[in-house]
């Protein structure tokens, strides 16, 4: 049996240990599906990277404000988890994973996934939910082992997200940030509007 949510946090594990910057607020676990992120066969598939974000990169922004907040002003400097382009040998893990839990048709999207008031309900493209919730796992553990503040000093934040803040991203947040290290981000997300 492949454990590879053991596997991925050893991996994010290592390259968090390495960060070192003082005023670091916020972690991001950036989980995206794009149609044009291959692997074998497999197109439209998800792929993970860590990053995170620091007071200096958001200049004195508000605690509420977007631009700290929101994934489009930070910086963006990205270290790959999960790259299907480019896959390594977690990557080619993933995928070994899937098969033996029998989660088949990669990347490809349920057509019923909006509700009657056209809000989207799905879950993405196949295999980007079952990955959302390993990296659910892995920020969980690190939350709950009190790495950040070890790490850092301070409790920090881990959000897990796309690009658009769609509703298993906020779920997946919440189940990680289990003693509310993410409450200021999601009362910011509520104020801004960018989720219910």
């Amino acid at each position: 049996m492949i454990n590879i949510t053991e596997k991925i946090y050893s991996k994010v594990k290592s390259i968090m240990d390495t960060w070192s910057e003082a005023d670091i607020y916020a972690i991001s676990f950036f989980v995206y599906s794009n149609e044009s992120y291959e692997y074998k066969e497999f197109s439209n598939v998800s792929s993970f990277a860590i990053s995170y974000n620091t007071e200096s990169d958001c200049e004195g922004a508000d605690l509420y404000d977007e631009e700290r907040w929101n994934y489009a002003f930070w910086r963006q400097d990205e270290f790959p988890i999960i790259n299907p382009d480019e896959p390594d040998e977690l990557t080619n893990l993933l995928f070994e994973w899937y098969k033996e839990n029998g989660i088949n048709s990669i990347g490809e999207e349920d057509d019923d996934c909006y509700d009657e008031d056209f809000n989207y309900i799905g879950k993405g493209p196949v295999g980007h939910y079952e990955l959302l919730q390993i990296v659910a796992e892995v920020a969980k553990k690190l939350q709950l082992e009190g790495y950040t503040e070890a790490h850092f000093g301070k409790k920090l934040p881990i959000i897990i997200h796309g690009l658009e803040y769609a509703w298993y991203d906020i779920e997946a947040t919440q189940k990680a940030n289990l003693n509310g290290e993410a409450d200021t981000f999601i009362q910011a997300m509520k104020d801004l509007g960018m989720i219910d």
